[in-house]
């Protein structure tokens, strides 16, 4: 059904009730599936390259492509949502990336599974968005906080399962089965939305920014091909003129954008959003962050690959412990962001990350498995009050009208960041990797200081994330999702 917004916060219950759990849990169950997979296509790598004969540079298009197309379909969201129905729009990504996983396990070429991987992503690319969506809008004000942390949740299963579950899946059975696994799991997601979430009204007062879709789309696309491209080139050829002109078309085409999107009445993202002090610190503190946590969290299982010479399943194994100590913390931070100004918790739990992080700057060849798993629960303990929180931050800065528009916003500021990120550590590592040393060493351990220089940066960025996080709100301020009493009310969707 469709309802309006509340005038009042007592029109919310106090408690996270059943309606809104189960809605909860659709949203849960859908980004799983999309975070789910960036992970588990990160460990085929190596099983791509000797089932289609392809180099290595070749088969990370099948990520790379992923990402890309999550990027393009991101901006689109928060326009769809509204002249669709954010139902009806959140049914079609689901299917869109339940028939994208078919098609990649129906692959018989690396560039069908490429092309496949794009169908994915355009699916995968409006489920996080939608559901923040979606519940932002059932949990009212005064629960955010507690919704965005059931949200995390994938966000902590993805990293921790994703390695173990591929290599388990590749070992008993073959590549296919990881995108195989997605089709009961996308039928069962299809089902429970179809009884779980409320219709809703499209809104047909908006038209479509057409020519804003023509500018950002292939703007963020050309630059994240362009960034990473990056990490392709051998050596001495890494910033070549695939890199620096798609990258170039790319800033120009969104500079173009903002230009466009300033001057136009409804663009397709509403940069306008960005007068609002609030959103603007939380975004950037986020943006720092995701560079940093994103970027480094490739690089886990690549050091116990690399150096230590683990299996994929036990790789994954050994960087659970993170995810493990983000659950502690999660659930207490979404409490807490709904009754303690975010700018007294998130300082304290950003630098509990970094004092985890800084042991992997000083990481060798035979670190005790001890204090590397010991760290990497520290720096959960610190990521789960970090990442949710900002963004609670960020949404409840703003009325229900301007939800859509700002969590499309706030996942391409996440997209970009962590593209980024990713690319720019995977250089530094390769760079470092390729150097020549100085004088007789140890392989292992030149590898090894390889990968405690490249942690090294990252350890950095995410002191550097202290900066506007230090501008965050440290006193209460009236939520803005209750709408303006001036103001016509807003949907709100209720079951």
């Amino acid at each position: 059904m469709t309802t309006h917004a509340p005038t009042s916060e007592q029109a919310y219950p106090e408690k996270i009730d059943g309606a809104v759990l189960r809605i909860a849990g659709v949203v849960v169950l859908g980004a799983i599936m999309s975070i789910l997979d960036i992970t588990v296509v990160s460990v085929a790598l190596p099983t791509f390259q000797e089932a289609f004969g392809a180099t290595y540079a070749t088969v990370a298009w099948t990520m790379t492509a992923y990402t890309l197309a999550l990027a393009t379909v991101i901006p689109l969201t928060g326009w769809a949502a509204d002249r669709f129905g954010t139902k009806r729009l959140y049914l079609a990504a689901l299917f869109l990336f339940t028939a994208g996983s078919v098609l990649c396990a129906m692959a018989t070429s690396i560039e069908l599974l490429i092309a496949f991987r794009v169908v994915q992503g355009l699916g995968g690319g409006m489920l996080m968005p939608l559901g923040m969506t979606i519940l932002t809008r059932a949990a009212g004000p005064d629960r955010i906080g507690r919704l965005m942390a059931i949200l995390g949740i994938p966000m902590l299963l993805g990293p921790i399962t994703g390695p173990i579950l591929g290599g388990w899946l590749i070992d008993i059975a073959s590549w296919h089965w990881i995108f195989l696994i997605n089709l009961p799991i996308g039928i069962a997601a299809l089902a429970y939305a179809l009884w779980v979430l409320p219709a809703d009204e499209p809104s047909e007062s908006e038209s479509f920014d057409f020519l804003g879709m023509l500018l950002l789309s292939p703007g963020l696309a050309l630059f994240l091909f362009g960034v990473s491209s990056i990490a392709e080139g051998g050596e001495g050829a890494s910033f070549g003129p695939r890199v620096w002109v798609s990258a170039a078309i790319g800033v120009l085409l969104i500079l173009a954008f903002v230009r466009h999107a300033l001057r136009t009445e409804k663009p397709l993202i509403d940069l306008r959003l960005f007068t609002n002090r609030r959103l603007t610190i939380a975004t950037v503190a986020m943006f720092v962050f995701v560079i940093a946590f994103m970027g480094a969290g490739l690089l886990f299982p690549s050091y116990f690959l690399t150096v230590r010479g683990e299996t994929t399943l036990m790789a994954g194994l050994l960087i659970a412990p993170q995810g493990l100590g983000a659950m502690v913390t999660m659930p207490i931070a979404g409490v807490l962001a709904d009754r303690v100004p975010i700018g007294r918790t998130v300082p304290v739990a950003l630098l509990v990350m970094a004092a985890g992080f800084f042991v992997f700057t000083q990481v060798g060849a035979d670190t005790s498995y001890v204090v590397l798993c010991g760290a990497l629960f520290v720096m959960g303990l610190g990521m789960g009050g970090t990442m949710m929180p900002i963004m609670t931050s960020a949404l409840k800065s703003l009325t229900h009208q301007q939800v859509a528009r700002g969590s499309t916003l706030v996942n391409i500021v996440q997209q970009i960041g962590g593209s980024i990120g990713t690319a720019v550590l995977s250089v530094v590592l390769t760079n470092q990797l390729t150097s020549t040393p100085s004088g007789p060493v140890d392989p292992l351990e030149f590898v090894a200081d390889g990968f405690g220089t490249t942690f090294t940066v990252a350890f950095v960025l995410v002191l550097l994330a202290l900066i506007p996080v230090a501008f965050l709100p440290r006193r209460r301020e009236p939520s803005q999702l209750l709408d303006d009493v001036d103001g016509p009310a807003a949907p709100v969707l209720v079951h």
